[in-house]
C-alpha cells in the first residue's frame, strides 16, 4: 500500500464522521502546494513524521518519566521517549534531553522553572533542612514563594528580534520575573555585547536568555557565556528558530549554543523539520530539575508527538540533513542579496542565518499591508516589528521571511533570486487604500492583474518542485 492510498483512506474515515474536517485537510494540502511558503518558522515535515503522529499512542496517559510513570502500561511510551532523547543527545551533543514539552513556550517554561528549582528552591530547602517543599512550614513556604518572585531575567527585546517568552510583559515570562531587555546597536542593529555586559552587571539577573525569533544574524554564545559568568547568571538559550542550523552543523564552535549554555530549549518543527512540539537540552547538573517538567508545568506527555519527534530527530542525524541545513543558509543569503539589489531595505543589511527581515516603510506601507498584498499574490509571509518600529507590534513596519520550507521543496539559488524579484515587485506596487480618516494602515491596493501574474510566476517555480509528490489526493 502506497502513501496515497494510506492518506486517501484516512481522509475517507475522517469524512465519514465530519466531512468539513476532511475537506479542510485536503484544502490545506492544496493551499500549501500552491503558495510560496516563506514564513521563517514553518516547514514541511516528512510523511513518516506525519504518520507517526496519527497512531494509538495518542490514547495513552504517561505522566512521569521513563521507568517512573504514574500510570501502568507505559512500556511502549518509555521506548519512544527514550529513543527521542537518545537521538537528541547524539544530534546536539547534549548531556541530557527532555522530549516531553508540547510546544516552544512549554519548553521555555520548563527551562525557566528548572533553573529556578536549581538556583533558588534547592539551596533554600538545603538551608531549611527540608527534602521537598511539602516539608516546609507555611512561613518557610511563603518565604520561598516570595524569593521566586524576586528573581531577574534579561532577554533580547521583542522589537529587535527577541521572542515573547524572553520577558515580554504580556507573556507569562514577563510576569514571572523582574525583567530587563537588551537591545542592539542603533547603527549596526547587531547585538552590542559590551553594553549587554554593562547592563547585566548593574541589573544582576539570575538568568540571561540568548536566542531570537527575528534577528537575522548569528550569536556568539561563548561571549554570552562570559557575560553570564561575570554576573553569576545561568545562561539559557532558546534556539527554537535555528535548531536546524545547529543540528545541521552550520552553526559550530562559538555559534553552537549547546556547549556554552546551561539549558537550551527548542521547538522540533521550524528549521528542524519535525512535528510541532518542544525539546529541552541541559547540562548534567540541571538534568534532575528538567526531568520534573511534568507535573511541574506540563500536563500529560503527548506520546504520539514524542514518537514523531524520535522519527524527525533520526532523520536529522542523516548526512542529507547537513546538506539541507547548509542550503537553507546559502539560500537565505541569495534571497537577501536579491532583495537588496531590487531596492528592499533589510534589517542589519542582510542575513547569516535563515531569516531575512524586510523593512517596508520606504514603500509607504505597513507590514500588515505588505503581508496581505503578498498573500494575495501567493506568497505567504508574516509581518514583524523592526527596531524602533513606529507602527507597533500589530501593524508593524517589517515582514519576516525565511528559507527552510522552500529549501525542503528543493528551491535553490536561481529560484530564490526569482522569489526576491516577485516580492520586490509586489512591495513596490502596493499602496495604502483610502479610508474615511485617511490612508489605512491595514487595507491596500495593487495594480490590476499584478496578483494574478505573480501567482502564475510562483506556480511555475512550485510546479518544478512538487510538495509530497507521493500523495495523489
Amino acid at each position: 500500500m502506497g502513501w496515497s492510498q494510506v492518506y486517501a483512506e484516512a481522509l475517507s474515515l475522517i469524512g465519514q464522521v465530519e466531512p468539513r474536517v476532511a475537506e479542510a485537510t485536503r484544502q490545506e494540502l492544496a493551499d500549501q502546494r500552491s503558495s510560496l511558503k516563506l514564513i521563517a518558522s514553518e516547514n514541511y515535515a516528512s510523511l513518516p513524521v506525519l504518520a507517526a503522529m496519527g497512531t494509538w499512542f495518542s490514547d495513552k496517559y504517561a505522566e512521569g518519566t521513563v521507568g517512573h510513570r504514574f500510570y501502568a502500561g507505559c512500556q511502549n511510551v518509555d521506548t519512544v521517549e527514550s529513543v527521542a532523547a537518545e537521538h537528541a543527545r547524539a544530534l546536539f551533543g547534549a548531556d541530557y534531553a527532555y522530549a516531553q514539552p508540547h510546544s516552544g513556550i512549554d519548553a521555555n517554561l520548563v527551562a525557566y522553572w528548572s533553573i529556578l528549582a536549581h538556583r533558588v528552591e534547592s539551596p533554600t530547602l538545603e538551608r531549611l533542612g527540608a527534602k521537598s517543599v511539602n516539608e516546609l512550614s507555611e512561613g518557610d513556604w511563603e518565604e520561598l514563594r516570595l524569593t521566586f518572585a524576586q528573581q531577574r531575567v534579561m532577554g533580547m527585546s521583542l522589537d529587535v528580534g527577541g521572542h515573547l517568552t524572553h520577558g515580554f510583559r504580556p507573556n507569562i515570562s514577563g510576569k514571572m520575573f523582574r525583567q530587563l531587555s537588551y537591545g542592539t546597536d542603533p547603527v549596526t542593529q547587531l547585538i552590542d555585547y559590551d553594553k549587554l555586559l554593562a547592563d547585566a552587571r548593574e541589573f544582576k539577573p539570575l538568568i540571561i536568555v540568548a536566542g531570537y525569533s527575528a534577528y537575522p544574524r548569528r550569536v556568539n554564545f561563548a561571549r554570552m557565556r562570559e557575560i553570564a559568568d561575570a554576573v553569576g547568571a545561568t545562561l539559557f538559550v532558546d534556539m527554537a528558530h535555528f535548531a536546524g542550523l545547529v543540528a545541521g552543523k552550520v552553526f559550530t564552535g562559538e555559534e553552537d549554543p549547546v556547549p556554552w549554555a546551561d539549558v537550551v530549549a527548542t521547538t522540533t518543527h521550524k528549521s528542524l523539520r519535525g512535528p510541532r512540539g518542544g525539546l529541552v537540552l541541559a547540562a548534567k547538573e540541571y538534568a534532575a530539575d528538567v526531568d520534573r517538567g511534568c507535573p511541574m508545568v506540563l500536563g500529560g506527555p503527548l506520546s504520539h508527538v514524542m514518537a514523531a519527534k524520535a522519527v524527525a530527530l533520526a532523520e536529522a542525524r542523516q548526512p542529507a540533513f547537513q546538506d539541507y541545513a547548509r542550503r537553507v543558509a546559502d539560500n537565505a543569503k541569495v534571497l537577501a542579496e536579491g532583495l537588496l539589489k531590487r531596492g528592499v531595505k533589510l534589517v542589519t543589511g542582510g542575513t547569516d542565518n535563515h531569516i531575512v527581515l524586510m523593512d517596508v516603510a520606504n514603500f509607504g506601507i505597513t507590514g500588515r499591508q505588505a503581508e496581505s498584498a503578498l498573500l494575495d499574490a501567493g506568497i505567504v509571509t508574516n509581518r514583524n516589528s523592526v527596531p524602533n518600529d513606529p507602527n507597533g507590534a500589530w501593524y508593524t513596519s517589517g515582514v519576516r521571511i525565511g528559507t527552510p520550507a522552500l529549501t525542503t521543496r528543493g528551491f535553490g539559488a536561481d529560484e530564490f533570486d526569482r522569489v526576491a524579484e516577485l516580492i520586490a515587485d509586489v512591495l513596490k506596487a502596493a499602496a495604502p487604500a483610502d479610508s474615511p480618516s485617511g490612508p489605512s494602515k491595514a487595507k491596500y491596493v495593487l495594480p490590476d492583474g499584478l496578483a494574478q501574474r505573480t501567482k502564475a510566476a510562483a506556480a511555475e517555480l512550485l510546479d518544478a518542485h512538487p510538495l509530497y509528490p507521493e500523495l495523489q489526493l
